[in-house]
């Protein structure tokens, strides 16, 4: 793969002198999807004040400091900044050599969180505690392996002119590669990121251009599987009180159902543009858990209101436009398939996240991408918007 992508013979990564060549002619300025990283950086910014508001008061939890959600908030973005320039840097074709080890890494770090080492919180045991308030949760991660190993699979004889699409061999053996991190996932449990991976998946799937017969058996499956596990009782106690104060909202308003219907109190008392922030009384007065992580949202309707939190709907639908962009203009199988795994993973991450806040879906403990406090979901999320950039960046210049 040779000429105008300026790549090396390999097909993984461009040479040297092909990213002399592309950044002196066009500069990396010009390549960039602008778009999408100021919309990305805006959210985190705006999710850094609905942070700062969510726990500017609550001393249980911010160790007396005001600022100490803010500053950690801040420094998160930063450092999920410095993760993309990596990627983009190293390219997501260079990455694809590195999948074995990337999924390797994955798998070790999962199978972790079910040893003496794993902490619990919010009811899943999903993280990984290091010591000086520093944890990770490593299935945040995980969505990006299944992404790049199942794409590596399902391009390689296709972008090689081997095959017009993926055969059933080769989706048999993504799926499987797919299956090991969740069904480990599963074991936590952390129903919410499996979710969002059974979606990932499907969006691969579908931009493979895999026989529509996996996707449609998949779906058959995912709904036996479902029922398998709610008639056998394997999900925990809370996470069947979840799905039981969605189904029906009225149900314990003071218990189960207390998050779920303060967030709407929340939501609904912000008007067109809100109460303004840092004066939301649901907020400031601690009414809504998690405000800072899964119901950020919440704040947002509250303090800023429907032209606030719309704005946050608008900055998540242009993030997600130009990637369907860059999904649709790249020219190899491979960053088409990257890209579509990461619009199906914002995009049903964040309607879940939103939903959840309304009341139209149930509540599944999922972080909003780039607005929620969380060190591991904020570094996931710049991770895959340096994969969009890469992928841009290492497009031929008639796309």
């Amino acid at each position: 793969m040779t000429g105008a992508n300026n790549f090396s013979v390999s097909g993984y990564g461009p040479d040297r002198a092909g990213w002399t060549r592309i950044f002196a002619r066009d500069g990396l300025a010009r390549r960039l999807d602008w778009p999408i990283l100021l919309s990305a950086t805006a959210l985190s910014l705006i999710g850094t004040a609905l942070v700062y508001s969510a726990t500017r008061n609550r001393t249980e939890i911010n160790q007396g400091d005001p600022y100490y959600f803010l500053i950690r908030h801040l420094m998160n973005t930063g450092i999920g900044l410095a993760l993309m320039i990596g990627t983009i840097w190293l390219g997501h074709r260079t990455l694809r050599t590195a999948v074995p080890i990337l999924y390797g890494i994955s798998v070790f770090l999962i199978l972790l969180v079910l040893t003496p080492l794993g902490a619990t919180v919010n009811g899943a045991h999903a993280w990984i505690v290091f010591g000086g308030g520093f944890s990770l949760q490593p299935s945040e991660f995980v969505k990006i392996t299944i992404i790049l190993g199942m794409a590596m699979l399902l391009a390689a004889r296709v972008d090689a002119g081997d095959k017009p699409h993926p055969d059933h061999r080769t989706v048999a053996q993504a799926l499987g590669l797919a299956a090991v991190p969740m069904l480990i996932v599963m074991l936590m449990p952390d129903l919410g990121s499996v979710m969002v991976m059974v979606i990932i998946v499907l969006g691969v799937l579908l931009a493979s251009g895999a026989s529509n017969r996996w996707v449609f058996g998949l779906l058959g499956a995912g709904a036996m599987g479902a029922l398998a596990i709610w008639q056998l009782h394997i999900l925990d106690e809370y996470q069947i009180n979840r799905f039981a104060a969605f189904a029906n909202p009225s149900l314990d308003p003071a218990g189960v159902g207390y998050n779920t219907n303060q967030a709407r109190i929340a939501i609904g008392s912000g008007g067109l543009t809100g109460a303004g922030l840092f004066h939301g009384s649901q907020t400031t007065g601690q009414f809504v858990p998690e405000q800072q992580t899964d119901f950020v949202f919440t704040v947002a309707g509250e303090e800023l209101g429907f032209v606030g939190a719309g704005l946050i709907i608008v900055l998540l639908g242009v993030v997600m436009w130009r990637a369907c962009r860059i999904a649709r203009e790249t020219t190899e199988l491979y960053g088409t398939i990257v890209a579509a795994g990461i619009i199906a993973w914002f995009a049903f991450q964040s309607f879940e996240n939103i939903g959840m806040t309304l009341g139209i879906m149930p509540v599944a403990g999922l972080p909003l991408p780039f607005v929620s406090y969380g060190g591991s979901s904020m570094f996931a999320v710049w991770l895959a918007v340096g994969l969009l950039q890469s992928i841009r960046v290492q497009r031929p210049m008639s796309a």
